[in-house]
C-alpha cells in the first residue's frame, strides 16, 4: 500500500531542522499562539456555515480564514503566477489565475509537500479543495475546520479504496473545482522533495482537467527554510513552536503553467509522463537560486515537459 498513497520520506527533525536566522522573543512567540489559537476556535463556526454556501463563497471564506492564521503565526505569504490562464474561474476557481485553465472542468493542483501548513498555504493562495486523509475526519475541530473547506476525504490505507479515490477527485473536477493534492504521499524538509505518485493524476485524465504544478518554498531573509517542516517522528506541536519561534518567516507558492495529457490509450503511460513533467517542473521550482521573490530572483530554466503544456 506505501507504494501507492504513503512513502516514507529520508528527512528528521535532527538531521534537516536548523536554527531561526532571527528567533522571536517570549512576548512574540505567546502573542501568536494565542493569536493562532484564537484563529482556529473562531474559525469552528465559520466552518459550519460554510460547508453550506457555494462553492465559491465556501473557498473564499476558507481562504481569508488560511491568510488569518498564517498572519497570526507571523507568516507571510508570497504568490508568483506564471503564464496564468485568462479570467472566468469555476465554482472553486477552478480556471483563471487562480486555478488553472481548463473549459468546464477543473484543475488539479500538485505541490511538493514540506508542512502541515501546506494546505492552509494553498487554501490561502488559489480558491481550492483539499485532498485529506479519512483519518481526519475523526479529529475533533479539524474535522470542522476540514469539512467547512470543502475538503476530500480519501482513504489512504486500503488499495481497493484508490479506484473510489480517484472518481472521487475526477467528480469535483468536472464541476469545475481547483482539488488541491501532495502526491509525494509524505512531507520533505523543503531542500529537496520525493518522487510524484502518479494515482492522483488519472483524475485529471479522467476529468479532462488541467494539472497546475505548485512550487512551495518557505524562507527566512530570502533563504530556504526547514523551520516550517513536520517531517520524521515530528511531533506537530514542535513544528508549531517552531514556527512561532521564527521571525521573518515567508512562504512562497509559484504556481506553474498548466499542463494537459496528451490523449493516450495506455492509461498508466499517460499518468505516469503527467506525474513525471510536473514533478519535474515543481523541482526546478524549489531548486531555484536563493534570494527575493520576484523581480530580484535570476531567472530559472524549467525542463520541457513531457505533456503537452496549456497556453493562456
Amino acid at each position: 500500500m506505501t507504494g501507492v498513497w504513503l512513502r516514507m520520506g529520508l528527512c528528521t527533525p535532527d538531521m534537516c531542522v536548523r536554527a531561526a536566522v532571527l528567533g522571536a522573543g517570549a512576548a512574540r512567540r505567546t502573542l501568536r499562539l494565542l493569536a493562532a489559537v484564537l484563529v482556529v476556535l473562531a474559525g469552528v463556526p465559520v466552518a459550519l456555515t460554510a460547508r453550506h454556501a457555494r462553492a465559491d463563497r465556501r473557498a473564499r471564506i476558507t481562504g481569508a480564514w488560511a491568510r488569518l492564521l498564517l498572519r497570526a503565526l507571523g507568516i507571510r505569504l508570497d504568490v508568483i503566477a506564471e503564464e496564468p490562464a485568462e479570467e472566468g474561474a469555476g465554482p472553486s476557481g477552478g480556471a483563471g489565475p487562480s486555478g488553472g485553465a481548463g473549459e468546464g472542468a477543473g484543475a488539479l493542483v500538485v505541490a511538493n509537500h514540506v508542512s502541515w501548513l501546506d494546505p492552509l498555504v494553498i487554501a490561502a493562495a488559489l480558491p481550492s479543495r483539499p485532498l485529506a486523509k479519512r483519518e481526519i475526519a475523526g479529529w475533533p475541530v479539524v474535522r470542522t475546520l476540514a469539512a467547512g473547506s470543502g475538503a476530500l476525504f480519501i482513504d489512504r490505507e486500503r488499495l481497493s479504496a484508490l479506484p473510489s479515490a480517484v472518481a472521487t477527485v475526477a467528480g469535483a473536477l468536472r464541476a469545475g473545482d481547483t482539488v488541491v493534492a501532495f502526491p509525494e504521499g509524505t512531507t520533505w524538509c523543503g531542500l529537496g522533495m520525493g518522487v510524484f505518485r502518479p494515482a492522483v493524476f488519472q483524475a485529471a485524465i479522467d476529468a479532462g482537467a488541467v494539472v497546475r504544478p505548485a512550487a512551495l518554498r518557505y524562507r527566512e531573509d530570502g533563504l530556504t527554510s526547514t523551520r516550517a517542516s513536520y517531517v520524521g517522528e515530528d511531533s506537530l506541536l514542535a513544528s508549531v513552536l517552531r514556527v512561532a519561534a521564527t521571525r521573518r518567516l515567508a512562504v512562497e507558492v509559484r504556481l506553474l503553467a498548466p499542463l494537459r495529457a496528451v490523449p493516450s490509450a495506455r492509461r498508466p503511460e499517460a499518468r505516469a509522463a503527467l506525474a513525471r513533467s510536473a514533478e519535474a517542473l515543481v523541482r526546478a521550482g524549489i531548486e531555484a537560486p536563493d534570494g527575493p521573490p520576484g523581480r530580484g530572483r535570476a531567472a530559472v530554466h524549467l525542463p520541457k515537459p513531457a505533456v503537452s503544456p496549456l497556453r493562456s
